[in-house]
């Protein structure tokens, strides 16, 4: 390249950078504020949005009754986040400069790019109309020429409003399966294929019950979830909107899947599905009633509809409608027969026993109760002469919970256990004809006698009261003086070592003596449970004269071991605390002396 070339070019740069700099200087002037290009505009007064993109089909959005329908080019359900993030954005939306034209100015449509526009919108209200025309974007492309009807002048603002304007309806329809207004439903039905499926929802206590094929307890927790799955649920893709579209190509004449939501006798809306698309085993064909258009969804939003019977039953022997005053259990041997009645808000008490039950007892009872699972649906059409193969013609274990204590008319329900067989137990509520199945653990979980219940709370003495502490075990006996706080001593002819601190937080753990558990009462054979002469027993003295007596049994594993005690005449066994153990080991046993048995 010569040099005189290179001096035009030169020349050709220089001009072009000085147009550049002049055209900035006049969109950008220095110190100008950006000034409301619809200073009056109301999003929540506006009834009517047009668009019409280059090329594009009009689209145009109504306001109903709070709720955006798309009018054109297709009648279907809006997003009202969409318009109205536009309508936020037009409101806020500001000039950085505005160009003021000459009244002799022509052509300007050209020079702007108004005669080919980007966008054209028409935003109504009830008493005006404003039409704003997208022209060309500025040299750097972060900001664009804008007029609004009725304004003199040009505007020039960002960009980035402009993502918030629809290229095609598709963007502003309603991708949702349900709207916001159809979320309460009380009734569903579900067909695939031959198989119907009716589910209500019963008004007073708000739970679902299956009507159809047979009247059955429904499983609330996978209706709700289930409902919850579909309010999710979007359009991933519009197919078609051509009435004339054939439904068989996609699977839905007729479809292999119906889903129809209503309240009361009417119904709200239906979904029905159709097949797989060809290059996506995902999702599936679907179209809402009384809509042509055809769209696919994720597959995945519908799996808790899909289902065998049982699928849709509740999976639990029952539901607390009521927290019980009474509960009643009655065995095939008579003698463990027991009622726990309720006292006050959350006491209670066993018929007939001088003792307070449990409360944390009580409430593990009920939580199992509640936790029952049925493992098996058995037998839907049971007559009196299937109950005997079951073990359900005489009940072994009945258990019956009542709304008001001594009252057999308040029953909330009544549970029949039967045989025990191929590791489950047969079992039917009073008010069902069905027979369940549950796993025998979770009913070998369940108490049998009224005296498991027992106020688990041994006994209560203050340390600072006991004057001293006996240990007999393997024929030996160790006495400990207690001379107050942190202060013991060997009694005379008691040998060995001992360390005040320890045996003084021994006794910590002791004063306030509480069962793990119940394991016997009115123990008829100890030996059954370990419990041999030369066993450890402890026995503490108190300044009254007052005696606590343990002994020990069997242990378990080495956290604990097996005890018992005497409460009202009667010897219990119970489960050892395991803190309390490890400290009675540790300091509360008599040592072998050195050099072994004299």
């Amino acid at each position: 390249m010569n040099s005189k070339t290179t001096g035009i070019w030169f020349v050709i740069a220089a001009v072009l950078f000085g147009a550049i700099f002049i055209a900035q200087r006049r969109l950008h002037p220095a110190g100008a504020q950006a000034v409301p290009v619809l200073p009056h505009f109301r999003p929540m007064a506006v009834t009517d949005v047009q668009v019409t993109p280059a090329g594009a089909p009009l689209i145009r959005a109504d306001r109903t009754n709070d709720n955006w329908v798309l009018d054109k080019p297709i009648s279907f359900p809006a997003q009202p986040v969409a318009i109205e993030a536009l309508l936020n954005a037009l409101q806020k939306l500001a000039a950085v400069s505005r160009v003021n034209l000459p009244d002799n100015a022509k052509n300007t449509g050209a020079e702007f790019g108004f005669n080919n526009p980007q966008f054209t919108l028409a935003i109504e209200s009830a008493d005006n109309r404003q039409e704003i025309i997208v022209g060309n974007q500025t040299a750097p492309g972060d900001q664009v020429f804008i007029r609004v009807t009725g304004v003199d002048g040009v505007f020039v603002t960002e960009t980035r409003w402009l993502d918030l304007i629809p290229r095609s309806a598709d963007q502003w329809r309603d991708t949702s399966l349900l709207s916001a207004s159809q979320g309460d439903f009380d009734r569903v039905v579900l067909t695939n294929g031959t198989k119907v499926i009716e589910l209500q929802r019963n008004p007073t206590n708000r739970l679902w019950q299956m009507v159809r094929p047979l009247p059955a307890r429904a499983d609330n927790e996978r209706i709700a979830e289930a409902l919850q799955q579909l309010r999710l649920a979007h359009v991933t893709r519009f197919v078609t909107d051509d009435p004339a579209a054939d439904p068989a190509t996609f699977g839905l004449q007729p479809p292999s899947f119906d889903l129809w939501l209503g309240k009361s006798t009417n119904f709200a809306t239906a979904l029905h599905t159709g097949k797989n698309p060809t290059d996506d085993s995902t999702r599936v064909y679907a179209r809402r009633e009384g809509w042509n258009t055809i769209f696919t969804m994720e597959k995945e939003s519908l799996a808790f509809w899909h289902g065998a019977l049982n699928d849709f039953r509740d999976p639990r022997l029952f539901e607390f409608t009521a927290y019980p005053a009474e509960i009643e259990v009655r065995n095939q041997d008579t003698n463990g027969n027991f009622t726990l009645r309720r006292q006050g808000s959350n006491d209670w008490s066993v018929a007939g026993e001088k003792f307070t039950a449990d409360a944390e007892s009580l409430q593990a009872f009920i939580k199992s109760l509640a936790d029952l699972r049925i493992a098996e649906f058995v037998k839907d059409v049971v007559t009196p002469a299937d109950l005997p193969a079951y073990g359900l013609d005489a009940p072994q274990r009945q258990i019956i919970l009542r709304a008001t204590a001594g009252d057999t008319n308040s029953a909330i329900v009544q549970l029949n256990f039967g045989t025990n067989q191929d590791s489950k137990v047969f079992v039917r509520r009073s008010d069902e004809d069905f027979i369940y199945a549950i796993g025998v653990q979770n009913f070998n979980r369940l108490p049998e006698e009224g005296w498991q219940f027992r106020d688990r709370n041994i006994w209560n003495f203050n340390v600072a009261d006991v004057t001293q502490v006996t240990l007999q075990q393997n024929g030996r006996t160790r006495q400990l003086i207690h001379n107050g706080l942190n202060k013991w001593s060997l009694a005379p002819g008691s040998q060995g070592i001992i360390s005040s601190g320890s045996i003084e937080q021994a006794m910590e753990q002791l004063n306030k003596l509480v069962a793990t558990g119940w394991v016997a009462d009115n123990m008829p054979e100890p030996e059954k449970y370990g419990f041999k002469p030369e066993n450890l027993q402890i026995t503490i003295e108190l300044k009254d004269g007052k005696k606590f007596a343990v002994d020990f049994g069997t242990p378990i594993s080495n956290q604990s071991a097996l005890a018992s005690v005497m409460l009202d005449g009667q010897r219990w066994v119970f489960v050892f605390p395991p803190v309390a153990y490890q400290f009675v080991v540790s300091y509360l046993t008599v040592p072998v002396p050195q050099g072994g048995m004299p």
